[in-house]
């Protein structure tokens, strides 16, 4: 009876709302209808898969912030004006240079050089870049996994833009201290870019595919320094404007925002027009964090009692040394030793990357090839290929010093010991998907940032090893950075693996023999103490 009555008390009510329902479902199946259709269309027009877009916009966002980080290497060599007069330092080994006009006894090459920076000041504009870098490389990847890497990704790289857009007018401004601020918080835009790339790749790309997509989307990398050296290069050909290098990098990575927000999606299921089939298939394929059972969070405390780790940290910091070596310090000694102007400076400086993207390909191959042939373990995979990759580049840039003012063959060196270099990623940088396939982002994050010290040391350094820039003070450094290649490649050959550690899957594999630091914490040990706390909460 109660039940009737309610009935009859609300029957207008009852009346009313089925009226209203039927037209508020006809609004949403209607709603649904026209974006079903509407998504439909839109993904018509694209003529490849969605996760193919996106492998070519992650390319170009590693190209862009490649660019943007190198473009600075080579417009330093004409913001400063390095004059000579009588009284300057003589070098008897300076190499001839046919475009020198001299002036009142005065050297003027640069029309738009208005700053007179020391060489080891220099040095450390160069390396503040990698100051902001180490700082948000490790947070960047915590915000992707947490908030999606199109956003951390994007919005880093538009800061960068956005920096390296106002750099004239800042460093106009501010001179050296102001330049290196804004360096500095160019690179802190940077840093979430590898660890947020990875993350996004681990939502879209099967497993199966993710060494193409890889292949590609890191080949950026080298792309941007072709691209970077040799458009700096066109842009101050001919007594062009150092600024002019800056306005259209900054232009360049603000166009890639804006396309990369319209096309990319930081998982499959958000993307709004990527087609029903494609959808289907990569969520059968793919395995990602979102479909996962929760992991185990990050076992630091067995991650740096780990020898493999060491070994592998050593080699990063060894490949960064030498890498960044090249990357800051080329141009300058092309042109400041080798003499060549700033045009064919930019273009000889594109080379050596090139070799190295076609070398990175056919390396990776061989050691596929001999791995899958089992003429080889990958332990011994990663150390050969560490190994051609650490003491080739070493041998190539002492050579290169020897030369003297032999421009070919220091060119040719320096091309050789690029392309060696490419060794490097069929070796050390793959390995920590060896030993941690579960926490590989977070190993990775670890590595980079810390191995991003050499990018810090090495310009400084550089410029204190060479405060007249001769071709004997360049040899010295040359040394070193032979003494640093070689040094950690040894470390790297004695303590490598390339299985997966123990503290990587500890369900599977259990504790070692000896181990005294206590148990690893596990994803139910914070479920509960997850619990405590929204019951204590209650409580309150």
């Amino acid at each position: 009876m109660a039940k009737g009555k309610r009935s009859l008390d609300t029957g207008v009510t009852q009346y009313q709302n089925k009226s209203k329902f039927p037209l508020a479902a006809f609004i949403f199946v209607f709603y649904v209808a026209m974006l079903q259709g509407w998504r439909l269309r839109v993904s018509k027009l694209f003529l490849i898969p969605q996760r193919y877009v996106l492998g070519i916009m992650g390319l170009l966002a590693v190209c862009n912030a490649y660019t943007m980080r190198v473009c600075l290497n080579l417009a330093v060599t004409q913001m400063v004006n390095n004059t000579k007069n009588d009284d300057s330092h003589f070098d008897p080994d300076a190499c001839p240079d046919d475009s020198e006009l001299l002036i009142n006894g005065t050297v003027s090459l640069k029309p738009h050089a208005i700053f007179d920076w020391s060489e080891s000041t220099q040095g450390l504009i160069l390396s503040a870049f990698y100051y902001g870098y180490a700082i948000t490389h490790v947070p960047g990847g915590y915000l992707a996994e947490r908030y999606g890497g199109k956003w951390t990704l994007g919005i880093g790289l538009l800061s960068t833009a956005i920096f390296t857009l106002l750099t004239p007018i800042v460093v106009k401004a501010g001179g050296a201290t102001w330049l290196f601020v804004l360096r500095v918080l160019q690179g802190m835009g940077e840093g979430p870019t590898m660890p947020a790339l990875m993350i996004v790749l681990a939502r879209w790309v099967p497993p199966h595919e993710r060494s193409r997509q890889g292949a590609l989307v890191f080949g950026g990398a080298q792309i941007g320094n072709i691209f970077g050296s040799f458009m700096s290069g066109v842009l101050m050909a001919g007594g062009g404007d150092w600024a002019n290098v800056f306005y259209f990098f900054g232009c360049f990575g603000i166009l890639w925002f804006i396309a990369w927000s319209i096309f990319c999606y930081s998982t499959p299921n958000t993307h709004p027009f990527i087609s029903d089939e494609e959808l289907k298939y990569l969520n059968e394929t793919v395995t990602s964090a979102e479909k996962a059972n929760v992991r185990d969070p990050v076992p630091w405390k067995a991650i740096v009692r780990s020898v493999p780790v060491w070994a592998l940290l050593f080699a990063a910091v060894g490949h960064d040394w030498g890498y960044y070596t090249m990357v800051t310090d080329l141009p300058k000694y092309m042109t400041d030793v080798l003499k060549f102007n700033i045009a064919t400076t930019g273009t000889l400086t594109s080379i050596p990357y090139l070799a190295m993207w076609i070398s990175a390909f056919i390396f990776g191959w061989a050691c596929d090839f001999c791995v899958k042939r089992k003429w080889h373990s990958i332990k011994t995979g990663r150390i050969i290929h560490t190994t051609i990759a650490a003491t080739g580049p070493a041998i190539c840039i002492i050579l290169a010093s020897y030369a003297g003012c032999d421009r070919f063959a220091a060119v040719a060196y320096f091309i050789a010991s690029m392309a060696l270099m490419g060794g490097f990623y069929s070796g050390m940088k793959v390995n920590a998907l060896d030993l941690a396939p579960n926490y590989a982002g977070s190993l990775t994050a670890m590595i980079n940032g810390t191995s991003t010290i050499s990018g810090i040391i090495t310009p400084y350094l550089i410029g204190l090893l060479t405060p007249d820039s001769t071709l004997v003070q360049w040899r010295l450094a040359f040394w070193v950075c032979f003494a640093v290649l070689v040094g950690t490649n040894v470390i790297y050959c004695i303590w490598a693996d390339g299985k997966q550690q123990w503290w990587d899957d500890v369900r599977q594999y259990g504790y070692p023999e000896g181990w005294k630091h206590g148990p690893l914490k596990t994803a139910n040990e914070d479920k509960e103490r997850s619990k405590k706390k929204e019951a204590e909460g209650t409580a309150l």
